[in-house]
């Protein structure tokens, strides 16, 4: 159990563990596609959790598989992870991925050995045997190979399921009358591989035996009676920030305790244009307890005369806890602190080396827990992004708000490069408006992972009719991602780049100038602060 200093923790994620009636275990050893091995059993809707491959397993009634993961490590290192296959196999099926199938054919007396050449990028899988792992797969279907290491030979007892033209064991299996165990050279789980996810299904289905029942229904009703049971007759107090996750966790609380839940929502005045009354309209909409609090000259007085991005940042997160406090004294009886935290922020959290355990500060909204001392309830510790989009669906939650892009806690203020002031975040609100108002309406906006517009601290001369002009510069920024964590800058069309241009610079009294970020991250962060 993951805990949280200076708060106790309210295991909510182990009582929801104890109800599952089937789940997938993934060892984690490092490698950077662990989360896809996840994400491709979950969209399988079979429930499964991530732990480091050194985390001790409890063989359960519940527990159906194993998933050995890929690793940035050689079998043969030294100091290469081990964990003991032949004694998991004992008790479940196996699917060693890459660097899992390679330790499982070391371990049953194989051979791995460096290949002549590193394997990586698109290959052709080629079937040699008929089996249920490969089930309706086509007889050759393009696969991700990413290994330096090759099995050169299989254990005595195994049989080859496919090769490609450059390894001989692409799938291999171990025969006998024991539990099935598997091993495939590639990655399954990366989009690359055509039919991946038709392989990891057949593992789960036909092999483990998985009824396929972990769906964004299934999961409300159990986290909805699991909140009930575990908060009782308390109440929760929770920061709202209009985003999806922390609305979704609010509104299965809300479904479990009414009223109980109180919801703060505060204007800190560097949110977009209009969305202060925006969101507060769409949480009464749904029925939640939600108080708007206007602390937009609060925050514009601490920011006056900062510059630097990290003193910005720090300003309005201390007074962001301040103003929450002092909300909060107002409501009797708080016992508990709600919280959006998702699937990543838990994994991220844990590391795989070692058994130490590190939360990241951004996982506890402004160490809130650790200066209110109240326990946690994070309803959404089990899911990934796009399952907290399917379960708030499930929930009713307007689409417009499910599907809007991320946007950075400090808001707008750091998208003003330089001081913060009301004349600036209103000319960024403007210009901003139109701009995601433009992607909506040419049908761009779901094409992107994230946009906005950045004000530069940079004025030039322009031409207005007969006018000359001296005004800002902005800054147009949109990305394509999965998970935020590497972004490409969108390809947006000139037609549309230009429209914008005209429609901000005609409108927006103050910019005259409209350049386009074309940075991808890396090297580039998305955000310019």
């Amino acid at each position: 159990m993951i805990k949280y200093s200076g708060s106790r923790s309210f295991d909510l994620f182990s009582y929801l563990r104890n109800t599952m009636t089937e789940k997938i275990l993934i060892l984690d050893f490092g490698s950077q596609y662990t989360q896809l091995i996840a994400r491709a059993v979950r969209e399988a809707n079979v429930y499964c959790e991530i732990v480091p491959y050194h985390h001790k397993i409890v063989f359960d009634p519940s527990l159906r598989g194993i998933i050995l993961s890929g690793s940035p490590f050689s079998v043969n290192d030294s100091n290469a992870p081990e964990v003991d296959i032949a004694q998991m196999h004992q008790h479940l099926p196996v699917l060693g991925v890459c660097y899992g199938a390679q330790l499982t054919a070391k371990q049953f007396g194989g051979q791995v050995a460096k290949s002549n050449k590193r394997e990586y990028g698109r290959a052709l899988m080629l079937k040699r045997a008929e089996d249920v792992l490969l089930k309706d797969v086509m007889e050759s279907s393009q696969v991700w190979m990413s290994h330096s290491d090759s099995v050169l030979e299989i254990p005595p007892g195994f049989e080859i399921l496919a090769s490609t033209e450059s390894i001989p064991y692409a799938a291999f299996k171990k025969n006998g009358n024991s539990l099935p165990l598997y091993g495939v050279q590639f990655h399954p789980e990366v989009y690359h591989s055509i039919e991946g996810k038709k392989i990891i299904k057949n593992f789960l289905v036909n092999i483990c035996g998985c009824k396929q029942d972990w769906t964004p229904a299934h999961f409300i009703t159990d986290t909805v009676d699991a909140l009930r049971k575990r908060i009782g007759d308390r109440k929760v107090i929770m920061a709202l920030s209009g985003g999806v996750d922390s609305t979704v966790a609010a509104t299965l609380i809300h479904r479990a305790i009414g009223d109980r839940l109180s919801g703060i929502f505060v204007d800190n005045g560097v949110l977009r244009k209009n969305e202060f009354q925006q969101v507060l309209d769409t949480y009464h909409t749904i029925g939640l307890n939600v108080k708007g609090v206007d602390a937009k000259e609060l925050f514009y007085g601490e920011l006056k005369g900062k510059t630097d991005p990290e003193a910005k940042r720090k300003t309005i997160g201390k007074l962001f806890i301040d103003v929450f406090q002092e909300e909060a004294k107002k409501v009797e009886g708080i016992g508990l602190l709600g919280q959006g935290t998702i699937y990543p922020d838990v994994i991220e959290s844990v590391s795989v080396h070692g058994p130490s355990v590190t939360i990241k500060s951004h996982h506890n909204v402004g160490g809130l827990p650790d200066i209110m001392h109240l326990e946690l309830v994070e309803p959404l510790r089990f899911l990934f992004k796009d399952e907290v989009r399917r379960v708030g669906h499930e929930l009713g939650i307007p689409a417009d708000l499910l599907n809007r892009h991320p946007f950075p806690g400090p808001g707008l203020a750091i998208r003003i490069l330089g001081e913060i002031t009301p004349e600036k975040v209103q000319l960024l609100q403007e210009a901003d408006h139109r701009y995601i108002q433009g992607l909506k309406e040419h049908r761009l906006y779901d094409q992107v992972w994230q946009a906005g517009a950045i004000l530069l601290p940079v004025k030039s001369v322009g031409v207005m009719g007969d006018e000359r002009t001296y005004e800002f510069t902005v800054a147009l920024r949109a990305v394509t991602s999965v998970d935020g964590m590497t972004a490409d800058w969108a390809h947006l069309p000139y037609e549309f780049l230009a429209y914008i241009s005209t429609d901000i610079i005609n409108n927006v009294r103050g910019i005259n100038r409209v350049v386009y970020d074309i940075s991808s991250k890396p090297p580039a962060t998305i955000e310019w602060e």
